[in-house]
C-alpha cells in the first residue's frame, strides 16, 4: 500500500481531507518515521484516536506478515538496542533490536521507553508492523502495550545479543562483540550538523575481520587494543557488513587477548558471491580476461573516479592523474567475479614501476599496449586472490589486497 492508499484510507475514517492528511504523511514519511506511526500521528492530529478502526490480531512470530496491520505477540527479548535518529528536525532517541518466540525472529523498534531488557518475556499488545529490508517489523509505538510475563519463554535463540563477526548482518541492533582493533584513524567528515570527527577502521576477531565507524569517538578504541563492544549496529557498506559505535555504545577492555585469523577463509567462488558481501575472502580461479578500463587510466584529482576523455561524471573536464589497475575476470567453474587490482598489485603484475609503463605507451603512441602485456601475462593462468568482495546489480567485485598465481597441483585440486 502507497502513501496516496493509506492518505485515502485515513481520510475516510476521520472524515477529513484527503490532500491534507496526504500532505502531512509524506512530511512525515521523508523523515524516515514509520508508516504505522506517522498513521497513528496523523491521527492524534484530528482526534481520532490510535486504533485505526482495527483490532490488533494475536499470532505467533513465524505468522505475523508485511500485510499485517497491528498484532500482539508474546515473546522473549533477544537483544536491545540504544540509538538517536534526526526526526522532525529534532534528536530522538530509540530502542530497537530483536525479539523470538519458538517459532521465529522478529526485529523491533521502540519509539518510547519499555523497560525490557535481554531476556524478559513480554507480551506486546498492538504492535505495528511495517516492512523493512523485505521483512517484517514490529513499530512500538504510544499505542502499544509491554507486559512483563512471570514465566520465561523457551527459545531456540541466544539471549543478549552476543555475536562472532562471521556471524552479525546488516541490520543487527544491539550486538555484543569482543574484538581486537586492528586499524584506526580519525577522520573529519561533513555530517548533518557541519564537520564532524569520526573513527574508522578494521576490527577483527578469530573469525572475521570487518570495517568499523564509531561516529562518537571513544578514546579506548585505538590499534592493537581488545575490547568489548556493548549496544553496536550493523549497516551495510560497500556491500559488507560494517560495524557502527555511537555515543551509546558501552566498550571495555578485555583482559585476554582476542585472536585473530592471519588467513582469510577459502570459499569457491560461488559460494562466495552466494554471501552478498565479503570483507575479507579468498578464492583460486582461471583467469579468463583482463577487461576494458585496464592498464594505464588516469583518474580525477577530486574524487578519484576514472576520467572519460578527459571528462569527470562528477566534476566536469578535469586534468587527469595517471594511475594504473586491473580489472580481471576470475571464474572456478561455480562462479564468476571480476578482481580489481590496484596501482601496486598492478605494477607487480606488469613486472616494472607506472614510469616505464608510460614510457610504452608513449613509445608506442598507444596507452592500450600495457593493458595488452598484462593480458599476456595472466589470462589463462590460475590465480589465488584475497581482499573484499561487493555484490550488486553491477556484478561480483573482489577489491584485491593480495593476488599471486596458484600454486596447488590441478590434479589435487580435481
Amino acid at each position: 500500500m502507497d502513501v496516496d492508499d493509506h492518505a485515502e484510507e485515513l481520510a475516510s475514517d476521520l472524515g477529513v481531507d484527503k490532500e491534507e492528511v496526504k500532505r502531512d504523511l509524506e512530511n512525515l514519511v521523508q523523515y524516515s518515521v514509520p508508516i504505522g506511526e506517522a498513521k497513528q500521528s496523523i491521527r492524534r492530529k484530528h482526534g481520532g484516536g490510535s486504533g485505526g478502526g482495527s483490532t490488533p490480531t494475536t499470532k505467533d512470530v513465524a505468522e505475523v506478515t508485511t500485510d499485517d496491520g497491528n498484532v500482539t505477540v508474546t515473546v522473549r527479548v533477544l537483544s536491545v538496542g540504544t540509538r538517536t535518529i534526526r526526526y522532525q528536525g529534532e534528536d530522538q532517541t530509540i530502542r530497537e533490536g530483536e525479539l523470538a518466540d519458538a517459532t521465529g525472529r522478529i526485529s523491533y523498534t521502540a519509539w518510547q521507553e519499555f523497560g525490557f531488557e535481554p531476556g524478559d518475556t513480554v507480551t506486546v499488545g498492538n504492535a505495528n508492523v511495517r516492512e523493512w529490508d523485505g521483512a517484517p517489523e514490529l513499530n512500538l509505538g504510544q499505542s502499544t502495550t509491554v507486559s512483563l510475563e512471570s514465566e520465561t519463554l523457551d527459545v531456540p535463540y541466544d539471549v543478549g545479543g552476543e555475536a562472532d563477526l562471521i556471524d552479525v548482518d546488516p541490520g543487527d541492533r544491539g550486538r555484543v562483540l569482543d574484538v581486537q582493533v586492528l586499524e584506526v584513524e580519525q577522520k573529519t567528515i561533513d555530517g548533518r550538523d557541519g564537520e564532524t570527527t569520526i573513527l574508522s577502521g578494521v576490527v577483527g576477531d578469530e573469525t572475521a575481520k570487518l570495517p568499523f565507524t564509531d561516529w562518537d569517538p571513544h578514546p579506548d578504541v585505538q590499534e592493537g587494543a581488545t575490547l568489548r563492544l556493548e549496544d553496536v549496529y550493523v549497516r551495510e557498506f560497500r556491500g559488507v557488513p560494517s560495524i557502527n559505535l555511537s555515543e551509546h555504545t558501552r566498550i571495555d577492555e578485555l583482559d585476554a587477548t582476542v585472536e585473530v585469523a592471519e588467513s582469510a577463509p577459502e570459499m569457491g567462488v560461488g559460494e562466495a558471491v552466494a554471501t552478498g558481501g565479503m570483507f575479507d575472502v579468498e578464492v583460486v580461479g582461471n583467469l579468463l580476461a583482463v577487461r576494458d578500463g585496464s592498464g594505464l587510466i588516469e583518474r580525477c584529482p577530486e574524487c578519484g573516479r576514472v576520467v572519460q576523455n578527459g571528462q569527470c561524471r562528477s566534476h566536469g573536464e578535469v586534468d587527469g592523474e595517471d594511475d594504473m589497475r586491473v580489472k580481471a575476470i576470475v571464474d572456478d567453474g561455480s562462479g564468476t567475479l571480476t578482481a580489481v587490482l590496484d596501482r601496486e598489485l598492478t605494477e607487480r603484475v606488469y613486472d616494472d614501476d607506472m614510469a616505464a609503463a608510460l614510457e610504452a605507451a608513449r613509445e608506442a603512441m598507444d596507452r592500450e599496449v600495457v593493458a595488452d602485456d598484462i593480458r599476456e601475462t595472466i589470462v589463462g593462468r590460475e590465480y589465488r586472490v584475497r581482499g573484499n568482495l561487493s555484490v550488486d546489480e553491477y556484478g561480483a567485485n573482489l577489491d584485491a589486497t593480495e593476488f599471486a598465481e596458484s600454486d596447488e597441483d590441478p590434479a589435487d585440486r580435481a
